[in-house]
């Protein structure tokens, strides 16, 4: 039985360099401290703003300090406890991290109702006088945007105050996912004994053998199932407090607060669900050729995500993946190439899987240091695709922060997909042109299906799920295991189709989706994908200046509001045609298949 190594065994060439952001823990330490005394200091502005011009600018620029610090000294913490979270010294430092920034996000909370007490007329007047307040512009105008959301000082200060509670569900339910559950074994299509972890999970499911791919599902659900009192409990906490901060905030539900911060209209998030609910007889289809092409008489929930066409089990060594993505990402311009270069070689990225790791993959950092990004490289195709995706994060990433002060570096969430599924529709097109025969070719589009299949229908259903269990306790005030794992068979069994056997194992999937604490996520990665899907096409194309408006893009940052960001390589989002287009080309792959 192999097994996973500890994280001191690691490889440091295959390791993030997490001493670019501070060059020790000691030098965290320092800016913890200095974080604490800003934090203690600002304070002291309450009530200033009124002075003039001058004392909002200070203000103003003293909070972007602020802010910065915190994310420093919060990414530095968290994704030192990501690497190994059985870490105690970084476990220690990553709530000490977080208890920080609710306690400095408590003493930044008399800003926007002191801003609002200004008005527009007297903040317009005090940009006139100070030009250097210009810089301030777009955020001023945001505050305004939001006035009627904005409380008093004293309540935006309890709301403050509440926030680390408000993050305890997420926490417990992290804690449980990544260092308390134990899935066991399973034996392999070789007789040997491996691990199931999180991240074996997903290589297990593409297994060919299909009773390694059975015995994982069970094994895995039956964990889940085991705890789902305690995992509904801390569901439905999370779902409570996005309730009550949307209630306080005097938004019409969870929805609409959670979408009103990068301004996306409500009927974005309906629009999406409506276009994917016409094209399920599409995805019914596709179910049917692979319990056609399976040659099975009853297609399972763990039979949906093995490759349909055999391809050569082959080992892609890490080197090798960085070159297809290199490769794979031409169209989009040398420097773009050079940027995949840099961060393939100057220590953005944690590769590999070891004891402790927080699964799955990601890319964050902080403002002012490169991007990271975190990875369970695992040495199959999905993991290439994984690390084009990841990489198309960072470099967005890069881009804005390049191009914008640090008030307007981070990009909203709903433009958050798009670089990195662009960058997927970009390297599967380019594997399919260069695949050496027909049978290559087939096992690509078949993966390809599935990326619309696990991003589009898949996050929809998602999506689908999240609204409904939030108008659910909403409505009727209370939520039960049994109800959640009702609501989300049910679903199951309405996109997948009738070709597809429900087993019961899967009304227990709820419980183990990380993002779902993060409500009304999930939403974006199929928007985003429709709009990569768009913007990848116009790319192929050779569309004349496409690459200076998609690098215009990546450079907006939240400098503008999201919408229009994916104006500027001409896609809409308000309209419900990016989403239909990319769901036809999934029927025109269906058909190619």
């Amino acid at each position: 039985m192999e097994m996973i190594k500890k994280r001191e065994e690691a490889d440091p060439k295959y390791c993030w360099r997490m001493e670019d952001m501070f060059p020790s823990d000691e030098a965290w330490e320092q800016a913890f401290e200095e974080l604490k005394e800003k934090a203690g200091a600002f304070r002291e502005r309450k009530g200033t703003m009124a002075a003039g011009p001058q004392m909002l600018f200070r203000v103003l620029k003293e909070q972007e300090e602020l802010e910065l610090l915190t994310e420093r000294t919060v990414v530095y913490a968290s994704q030192r406890y990501h690497q190994d979270m059985g870490n105690r010294r970084y476990q220690e430092m990553s709530g000490r991290a977080q208890a920080a920034a609710a306690q400095v996000s408590d003493a930044m909370s008399f800003v926007s109702p002191e801003l609002l007490a200004l008005g527009e007329e007297t903040l317009n007047s005090y940009m006139e006088q100070l030009p250097e307040l210009g810089k301030y512009r777009r955020r001023l105008e945001e505050e305004l945007r939001i006035r009627e959301h904005v409380l008093s000082p004293e309540l935006e200060t309890v709301l403050a105050k509440t926030q680390e509670l408000a993050d305890g569900p997420q926490q417990i339910f992290m804690a449980f996912n990544n260092a308390d559950v134990d899935f066991g074994t399973v034996t392999d299509a070789k007789g040997r004994e491996m691990p199931l972890t999180a991240g074996s999970y997903g290589v297990l499911m593409e297994s060919r053998d299909r009773g390694v791919r059975k015995e994982a599902f069970r094994k895995l659900y039956q964990v889940y199932e085991a705890h789902k009192n305690m995992l509904a409990a801390t569901f439905t906490a999370n779902l409570r407090q996005a309730q009550f901060f949307a209630g306080m905030r005097r938004y019409g539900s969870s929805l609409e607060a959670a979408l009103d911060g990068g301004n996306i209209p409500v009927s974005v998030y309906d629009n999406l669900i409506a276009a994917v609910h016409e094209k399920l007889p599409a995805m019914h289809e596709y179910m049917k050729a692979r319990k056609r092409l399976l040659n099975l008489e009853e297609l399972h929930l763990y039979d949906v995500y093995v490759p349909l066409v055999e391809r050569p089990e082959r080992e892609i060594p890490f080197e090798e993946a960085k070159n297809m993505v290199k490769q794979g990402l031409s169209a989009l311009g040398e420097e773009y190439g050079q940027l995949l270069e840099k961060g393939f070689t100057e220590g953005w990225i944690d590769v590999y899987e070891n004891q402790g790791k927080r699964s799955g993959a990601y890319s964050w950092g902080a403002y002012g240091t490169h991007p990271y990004v975190l990875l369970n490289y695992s040495g199959n195709l999905n993991s290439v695709f994984t690390l084009a995706h990841e990489m198309g994060h960072a470099i967005h990433s890069y881009y804005s922060d390049g191009a914008q002060p640090y008030i307007y570096a981070g990009y909203r969430i709903f433009v958050a997909e798009v670089a990195s599924t662009c960058n997927e529709a970009l390297l599967i097109h380019d594997l399919m042109e260069h695949a050496k025969d027909e049978a290559e070719r087939a096992y690509l589009i078949n993966y390809f299906l599935d990326q619309f299949k696990s991003t589009l229908y898949r996050q929809t259903m998602f999506a689908e799920f999240e609204k409904l269990a939030h108008e659910k306790l909403e409505k009727e005030g209370s939520l039960s295991a049994e109800g959640l794992c009702e609501m989300y068979a049910s679903l199951n069994r309405e996109y997948f189709g009738p070709e597809v056997e429900i087993d019961p194992q899967i009304a227990m999937e709820w419980s183990r989706i990380p993002h779902f604490y993060t409500p009304f996520y999930v939403y974006q990665y199929a928007t985003g994908f429709s709009a990569a899907i768009a913007i990848s096409q116009k790319i192929l194309d050779k569309e004349p200046g496409i690459l200076e408006k998609y690098r215009a893009f990546l450079s907006g940052g939240c400098s503008k509001d999201p919408i229009d960001l994916l104006k500027i390589c001409g896609v809409d989002m308000t309209s419900p045609e990016p989403v239909a287009r990319a769901l036809e080309v999934f029927e025109e792959y269906v058909k190619k298949l």
